[in-house]
């Protein structure tokens, strides 16, 4: 379905500037002929309808190219970032059962020896072009009739450190991306957005990536934000007029052409998602652009957006605005109880852009799902006018600018050093990313160990934004009358401090 989209696109705009990249803008012709080539790779090489092609491309036309060329071939694109970890990688991947890895060539030749050693099978692509590399033999993976219809798999860690995975159908995506143009009635075919979030984060695939296609909008492809002078640069010498990046991004950003004395005034729309915006950087954020930011709120199991303020003039600052069309809102009391609107409680949703269940996962689903309607783990507030505010997580997810991180993976992780005999992990309020892990350790009886040895611990077994900033050693932890470890209270102490 969603390559009907593309189809539609190249037809109608064959010599429109589609996308930039590395200083070129690419016509719609060209990367048709480098999706053309993607297609006949994987056709060649035994991909067909409901397969899995797993990919570790930052944001490149060759990503967008592999997503396409599978569409087209009736299978499922399977983005992943590479700096997950080896272990935690495998892991992921063997959830998955894809039919091959597409790797770029910046991803180190460790790793890809051990997804060989795994018995993946992986191919190197390049960014831009075919470079006769990817001649290759995937491993024919059984596919159902629920990966028939579906367009994307994301993936993360879940909450015990085991993989979780989040389908969407082409279904889920359509409307999502519909349902964001029905609101965000400023974008228009003319609009060019800035693609710089990975593709691996559905509020960067789904809105940047897929939406300027149905749109017949033209994208500015960033390999990646860091370092943010060089998405500076680019942003000067490509002039997208739609900036969408997570908070913490924009702060990065703002500081930036502050330091420079510089105004980017032909950016005409701001959209803040992934991360809770700290209101205090607004006035600084308009000075920095000349228009104000309207934030938004989702999540990768509602395809992801939920709710945007719909523009500047309708914004409610503090709040993620009103829901998108389609989607029914229930609040709910953390024991079930159904709540009265206006008013707070745990965030229920449904709709056509919410997936059909979580992969593989039979008792996830039993935990957060019930009649249709979906536990989005989030206590807010939904005023008279239907708008949202984001009070608080039910969950224990930590979000380090705009990525989940679930404090058991990195308890579990610490867990494996001899000196620990327990560790809990709570994010801790920041600047600039908006929160950072923090561990807090009860050391084995006369074992020793540094604060400084067990951060190295984590930074050798985890991705750089789930490793712990700091690490307080306790000779206790508060616990509730049934034995459980209470976090909010350690979040509580730490923030009061």
């Amino acid at each position: 379905m969603l390559e009907k989209k593309f189809e539609e696109y190249i037809s109608k705009y064959p010599e429109k500037n589609c996308l930039w990249f590395n200083g070129e803008w690419w016509t719609s012709k060209k990367f048709e002929k480098l999706a053309q080539e993607c297609t006949e790779v994987l056709r060649a090489s035994g991909f067909s309808e409901g397969q899995r092609l797993a990919v570790l491309v930052p944001n490149s036309p060759m990503a967008l190219a592999l997503m396409y060329a599978a569409w087209k071939l009736g299978g499922v694109f399977c983005p992943l970032n590479e700096k997950t970890g080896e272990i935690s990688l495998i892991k992921t991947l063997k959830l998955l059962q894809p039919f091959a890895v597409a790797l770029s060539e910046g991803v180190k030749k460790e790793l890809e020896d051990a997804l060989n050693k795994n018995n993946f099978h992986c191919a190197r692509f390049n960014f831009e072009k075919i470079t006769g590399n990817e001649n290759f033999t995937g491993v024919t993976a059984p596919a159902d009739e629920l990966d028939k219809k579906l367009a994307v798999i994301f993936s993360t860690s879940g909450t015990t450190g085991d993989p979780k995975a989040v389908p969407l159908t082409h279904e889920n995506i359509l409307d999502n991306v519909n349902a964001c143009l029905e609101t965000l009635v400023e974008l228009t075919p003319e609009r060019s957005l800035l693609n710089v979030l990975p593709n691996f984060h559905a509020f960067g695939f789904t809105v940047c990536c897929v939406l300027p296609f149905v749109l017949g909008a033209s994208q500015v492809l960033v390999t990646s934000f860091m370092p943010p002078s060089n998405t500076l640069k680019a942003i000067e010498e490509a002039k997208p007029d739609v900036l969408l990046l997570v908070p913490t991004m924009f702060n990065f950003a703002v500081s930036m052409l502050e330091k420079q004395g510089k105004k980017l005034s032909f950016v005409k729309i701001l959209i803040a998602g992934g991360d809770k915006y700290n209101i205090k950087m607004d006035d600084r954020i308009t000075a920095a652009f000349g228009v104000q930011l309207i934030e938004g709120y989702g999540i990768t199991e509602c395809s992801p957006v939920l709710s945007v303020n719909p523009t500047p003039a309708v914004r409610k600052l503090g709040t993620v605005g009103p829901a998108l069309p389609r989607f029914e809102l229930q609040l709910r009391s953390e024991s079930g109880e159904l709540l009265k609107i206006p008013g707070e409680g745990v965030l229920w949703v449904k709709g056509p852009s919410v997936t059909p269940g979580y992969y593989h996962a039979d008792e996830l689903n039993h935990e957060r799902f019930q009649d249709g309607w979906f536990n989005t783990g989030d206590y807010v507030q939904i005023d008279e006018d239907g708008y949202i505010k984001i009070l608080d997580r039910v969950t224990d997810i930590i979000i380090v600018g705009g990525f989940n991180v679930y404090p058991q993976e990195v308890e579990a992780i610490l867990a494996e050093h001899p000196a620990v005999n327990t560790a809990v992990v709570v994010g801790m309020p920041n600047d600039i990313s908006g929160e950072v892990p923090k561990a807090f350790i009860m050391r084995n009886k006369d074992a020793e160990v540094t604060e400084r040895e067990l951060i190295n611990f984590c930074k050798a077994r985890l991705s750089h934004y789930k490793v712990p900033r700091s690490v307080e050693f306790v000779d206790s932890l508060p616990i509730s009358a049934t034995g459980k470890i209470l976090r909010r209270v350690l979040r509580q102490k730490e923030r009061e401090k």
